[in-house]
């Protein structure tokens, strides 16, 4: 049976599941007397079925004929996260009632995407079951990505996997080899088999460890999922407002050090790193950038902010550096989530406003194949490594590099490689910022509505920003400008020219 259905088109595959899903809500407005939206979301679920059930059917005759390449599911990805939000994006449009199907439309690209930025902001605009379909979308928006890295980003050297392997972005990799034995369809089998208790069981732990601290069932629910997916998702505007405290955050700290390493849950995709996670170079840098960080905003107090007067005791010091700390771990993962204590680290370090460090945490990212976006930490670390070697070299001419075999390769292809996709980076930065300037934004506006698309952290509108950032304002083209942007943020730029190159479609 699964392995039937895994012959079907993997965008009809991903509407199918997003029809299941909206049961869910469909349940929750009834338990909650709300009528209207639950009719919204059963009747699209069940119109979603039906259609699901129709062209299955119609394709059903030739499916046993039907091979599905590495490229096809990198295309058909492309198009669901373009195509699949329009459907998404049916029920929460009638049930929301009061805005447009533009709005519920890009609303539904931040969600899948994992961005997480969000046109109704606004307490009490929308009903907890609203909230729970923004947070499921998301969520399985962290899973396909999940997914998606391992079965078809990692054999196409795409998704940052090009840094370690020796095969040109958008080619097989010879040493790969369990890659080239399995068929797309198999591995796409394989590896959902493999992924998906693995989500939901972290997923769920969380869950019962925000309502042992305190919180709403509802609310647990809905941070729990928005941590594993990196996507920054609240019902009640950010964790900060939650009620399960420093050892809520506490456990969402925990959970989002998933997002800096692939090593933290899996060694299905990387080879290089065989020593564990502690040995991987993404988790290394990952956490000297998140206790570096917070220690310099911390030592500012007394290097760079004398002129900030107030007691010095230990209590506020320690909710200082907490405040810091969770709230650089957050942004470096892409969720975006604010401690309760960030206003006292800012107060602390004197920084009233330091939305350049959060975008610059933003845009280093996580690591690769997990939910985090960003430019991603294995590319910073061949770029490090690339770096370090050029100086050495300054100093000593003649000097010969001591790494090993797949330390030579990040530093020499890998670095080279990471450089490209640095400066496409750059480039797309750069475009849709004069995009979004072109249509009405100031450069700093358009700045940060850029970096927070692709980077996926829809969150940085509100806190770079001196005065938060009300996307309901912007225009029409403003408005697809940024959906564009997290798309792209999402499948990054490298993925869609070796996408569009013809020697990546040829048999």
């Amino acid at each position: 049976m699964v392995a039937r259905l895994l012959n079907f088109p993997l965008i009809l595959i991903l509407a199918g599941f997003a029809a299941l899903m909206m049961v869910l809500p469909a349940i929750d407005a009834v338990m909650r007397g709300d009528a209207d939206v639950a009719r919204a979301f059963f009747y699209s679920g069940l119109l979603g079925l039906a259609l699901f059930v129709s062209v299955g059917l119609a394709l059903s005759g030739r499916g046993s004929a039907r091979r599905m390449s590495d490229t096809q599911n990198l295309a058909a990805l492309l198009m669901a996260y373009i195509l699949l939000p329009v459907y998404l994006a049916l029920p929460f449009y009638e049930g929301v009632q009061t805005t447009t199907y533009l709005n519920a439309y890009v609303e539904m690209v931040s969600s899948f995407t994992t961005t997480g930025a969000t046109f109704f902001g606004a307490p009490g605009r929308l009903g907890d079951s609203l909230h729970l379909w923004r947070a499921l979308v998301g969520w399985a928006g962290g899973l396909l990505i999940w997914i998606s890295a391992s079965a078809v980003l990692a054999p196409m050297s795409l998704g940052g996997f090009e840094v370690t392997v020796r095969a040109e972005p958008g080619q097989d990799d010879a040493r790969l080899g369990r890659f080239e034995r399995a068929s797309p369809v198999r591995r796409l089998g394989q590896v959902t088999r493999t992924l998906v208790p693995v989500y939901t069981g972290l997923t769920l732990v969380l869950w019962i460890l925000l309502m042992a601290g305190g919180e709403r069932a509802f609310t647990a629910a809905v941070h729990a999922m928005s941590t594993l997916a990196t996507s920054g998702i609240s019902s009640v505007g950010g964790v900060q407002n939650g009620a399960a405290g420093i050892f809520g955050e506490v456990a969402i700290f925990v959970f989002l050090i998933f997002a800096l390493s692939r090593l933290t849950f899996s060694s299905d995709t990387v080879s290089t790193v065989p020593q564990g996670v502690w040995r991987d170079p993404e988790f290394r840098l990952g956490m000297t950038i998140v206790c570096g960080v917070p220690l310099l905003l911390f030592l500012r107090h007394w290097i760079g902010a004398l002129e900030v007067s107030g007691p010095n005791d230990i209590a506020q010091a320690l909710r200082a550096f907490w405040g810091a700390a969770f709230t650089v771990l957050s942004f470096l993962s892409t969720a975006g989530f604010e401690s309760a204590d960030w206003q006292t680290a800012r107060d602390w370090s004197g920084l009233r406003t330091p939305g350049l460090i959060l975008m610059g945490l933003a845009m280093v990212g996580g690591g690769v194949a997990t939910t985090a976006g960003g430019v991603k930490l294995l590319r910073v670390y061949a770029l490090y490594l690339h770096g370090q070697r050029e100086v050495e070299r300054l100093i000593h001419p003649s000097s010969v590099g001591r790494a090993s075999g797949s330390g030579r390769r990040i530093r020499r292809q890998g670095a080279y490689i990471a450089w490209i996709f640095f400066m496409l980076f750059a480039m797309t930065l750069t475009a849709l910022t004069a995009a979004l300037a072109l249509f009405g934004q100031g450069f700093e506006q358009a700045l940060i509505l850029a970096l927070s698309g692709l980077s996926t952290t829809g969150p940085l509108i509100h806190t770079a920003a001196e005065d938060p950032i009300r996307l309901v304002q912007l225009g029409t083209g403003a408005k697809l400008v940024y959906a564009a942007a997290m798309v792209l943020g999402r499948l990054e730029t490298l993925a869609l020219i070796a996408l569009f190159n013809p020697a990546v479609w040829r048999d």
